[in-house]
């Protein structure tokens, strides 16, 4: 029965085009996501065009899509490209997590 319940619960964080829903998801991968990574990201981690005119890559689409759990994992912590470092803010489990829900989560080919 509570499994019943998880998986209505999981159904609900989807769009009906099978995306992940940020917003509507209570992991706390989603409340890391949206604290730390959404302001430069977008909400639903879409990217977007800075005032200054550089471009924050969308993590669902693009050439992002194609790097492996541990690349994501490195950009996080180390940074580059433009975006600041978070292997100082946060912890490790949090950007193992971070990098997990970004690769398995967020990619729409893989959420299905």
């Amino acid at each position: 029965m509570t499994a019943v319940f998880a998986a209505i619960g999981l159904a609900g964080c989807f769009r009906p085009g099978g995306e992940y829903v940020i917003a509507d998801s209570r992991s706390y991968e989603a409340s890391l996501f949206r604290q730390n990574c959404a302001i430069c990201h977008g909400p639903e981690a879409e990217g977007k065009v800075l005032d200054d005119g550089r471009v924050v890559p969308s993590l669902r689409r693009g050439d992002l899509k194609t790097h492996t759990e541990s690349e994501i994992y490195k950009q996080i912590s180390e940074g580059g490209n433009g975006m600041l470092p978070f292997g100082k803010t946060l912890t490790d489990r949090e950007i193992r997590l971070l990098a997990k829900f970004v690769a398995n989560d967020l990619r729409s080919d893989k959420v299905k």
